[in-house]
């Protein structure tokens, strides 16, 4: 696993495995969000059967997926929603950049940080977002 703390409660990482469940809640997380769709994966790897291996570890698991065409507003604030948990949550996808770019939106539609704030967060993650400043600073406006 390749995990990449954002902030102190969300983290991303590339897609997991079944298997990682026990070492993920070892780590601390409490929440699993699965930003990818199962058309992207094989089916070993779908919502339902990571679902059921998070509860298996006592993790809870919720489904967003995500593509660029869903990066509405709606799917913005339940990110945000999901990601206030009661401990710290990971979050994945293919490669971590698209949860990484939700929160990232969702923090210009909440605006407690400025768009330099939220790409220098997310760089230091190792994700460049640069590309998207335009985007942030018009939700940010």
């Amino acid at each position: 696993m390749d995990i990449r703390q954002i902030t102190a409660s969300y983290s991303v990482t590339p897609q997991i495995d079944p298997a990682d469940m026990a070492a993920i809640r070892d780590a601390g997380f409490t929440r699993i969000i699965c930003n990818r769709p199962d058309a992207e994966i094989p089916p070993h790897l779908h919502a339902a059967e990571m679902a059921k291996a998070a509860s298996a570890a006592g993790l809870e698991f919720e489904v967003l997926p995500l593509t660029h065409d869903t990066m509405t507003p709606e799917n913005i604030a339940r990110q945000m929603s999901l990601i206030d948990a009661s401990g710290p949550v990971l979050a994945y996808c293919a490669s971590g950049t698209r949860c990484s770019v939700i929160w990232s939106l969702g923090k210009a539609t909440e605006g407690e940080l400025s768009v330099d704030e939220i790409l220098s967060t997310t760089a230091r993650a190792g994700y460049d977002l640069s590309g998207l400043r335009p985007r942030l600073e018009q939700i940010a406006g």
